[in-house]
């Protein structure tokens, strides 16, 4: 088995070394420079390849302990893409799935969100119009049994993989409701297509769906965007008609620790801002450059607006940020961005069973500055996305903590009965969000000027 491995790498050497002859024939008989180059490069192309099929062949002789080859052709492969960048990289078959939903956001399953707590699985909250909350599935229920089985004991990873599966399949479970001096309740609960929605509001209203106008002031709009996902953006419409319908005055748009996502819903946002002007430019090696520019067409009223971002905010959420401010369209409140300015290509491999993640281009800012933080470079140099002036407000851990904090207890789908309770304990335990209370004065002033008259 191992010798017939071996054979096949041989095997490829040998078309590869073919290959460089008939390109040095093609050399003598037309005595072409180029030609000569080629083929110089395909002789070395041939000579590394040897190397590594020689490296291969010694390790599966003659390591000290058996190994798997599998598992050594990933490590190879790896080890390459990590020479390059931090962020190119390999999704082997096991891990395929769940980079899909990342990306994709949506899974089949019952539609909830577990932690394990004292060794429980513990409900943090189901999301709205999904099996699980049809079924009755509150925060803080405890999932005692799946498929027959006790979750004692379960990790995170268990559970996801329990209750995740096959869309139209069932799934049996025994939940004991809380605060229900009763016994558990067995559900069986059919599975679903689950999007996970991307884009948030303020807190969830009294039909548990999420409010997007800022409590603090109802004529401000508040929307949150965690990922940039092949949904987000008819999420952000969504958002958007139904500010629009409130006759909103002005916006916040929150991507304090959203990492990024698709390139293409970060432009179609903001060209949902924007009437004309540059939104980003794309430039690689074997990319053609290319430029996005803002269309009139599908533009929201020009109210005033305001961005917050933290250290955490990157990639597809600078391309958005970075686009609102050079064109003067927003401002950016909180802290400088992560600094992520590459382009990664999903290059699905193995027929769609593994994917290569590999940086193949830099996006730039309408100013033409690249966002992106090479290594070993300072603070005063020019990356990421900075505040402007006067609005860097930044958070140190135990604000963050208090913030998260806060927002998990917003983020949360309980059952009615308590939340008056809720309401009535808030103002002791609400964070005081010091970004959002700028981003919302900033509107307020913006109000209050009026237009400038033309002179006549």
């Amino acid at each position: 088995m191992r010798a017939n491995f071996i054979c096949c790498l041989l095997s490829l050497l040998t078309f590869l070394q073919a290959s460089s002859f008939s390109i040095a024939a093609a050399d003598d008989a037309a005595a072409d420079d180029a030609a000569a180059d080629d083929a110089d490069k395909d002789r070395d192309q041939y000579e590394l390849m040897k190397l590594f099929v020689e490296t291969f062949q010694q390790i599966e002789s003659n390591y000290v302990k058996e190994v798997d080859r599998r598992q050594l052709m990933e490590s190879a492969i790896r080890g390459m893409l990590a020479d390059l960048d931090q962020y190119s990289n390999f999704i082997p078959p096991r891990e395929v799935g769940r980079f899909n939903q990342m990306v994709e956001q949506e899974f089949g399953g019952i539609g909830i969100t577990v932690n394990v707590r004292g060794g429980r699985l513990i409900v943090v909250s189901p999301l709205p119009g999904t099996p699980a909350y049809r079924a009755g599935i509150r925060a803080g229920d405890a999932i005692v049994e799946v498929e027959g089985e006790p979750t004692e004991g379960y990790s995170l990873s268990d559970a996801i993989q329990k209750l995740q599966g096959p869309v139209g399949r069932p799934v049996k479970l025994v939940v004991q409701h809380a605060g229900e001096e009763t016994g558990p309740t067995q559900l069986e609960i059919v599975r679903e297509l689950i999007k996970a929605p991307t884009v948030r509001g303020e807190r969830y209203d009294d039909k548990d769906q999420w409010d997007y106008m800022l409590q603090s002031d109802p004529n401000i709009g508040y929307i949150r965007m965690t990922h940039f996902s092949r949904y987000t953006t008819e999420e952000m419409k969504a958002a958007m008609d139904q500010l629009a319908a409130h006759n909103v005055q002005g916006l916040i748009l929150d991507l304090r620790f959203n990492p990024g996502g698709l390139l293409e819903s970060a432009i179609e946002i903001s060209d949902m801002f924007l009437e004309n002007g540059t939104i980003v430019s794309v430039r690689g090696r074997n990319v053609p450059e290319r430029s996005w520019d803002a269309r009139k067409s599908g533009t929201y009223p020009n109210v005033p607006m305001a961005i917050l971002v933290n250290g955490f905010s990157a990639s597809a959420s600078e391309v958005l940020s970075a686009c609102l401010q050079d064109n003067k369209r927003a401002i950016v409140i909180g802290e400088r961005t992560w600094g992520k300015g590459s382009v990664q290509n999903v290059i699905r491999m193995e027929d769609g069973e593994s994917a290569l993640k590999l940086t193949t281009a830099s996006y730039h800012r309408p100013s033409g500055v690249n966002i992106h933080r090479f290594p070993r470079m300072k603070p005063t140099e020019e990356w990421g996305v900075i505040p402007d002036e006067g609005y860097l407000i930044p958070y140190s851990n135990a604000d963050w903590s208090a913030w998260d904090a806060d927002r998990n207890e917003r983020d949360v789908v309980r059952a009615h009965t308590e939340k008056q309770q809720d309401a009535d304990d808030e103002s002791k335990t609400a964070f005081d969000d010091r970004q959002i209370t700028a981003a919302s004065d900033y509107i307020k002033l913006q109000l209050t000027r009026k237009p400038e008259t033309a002179s006549e």
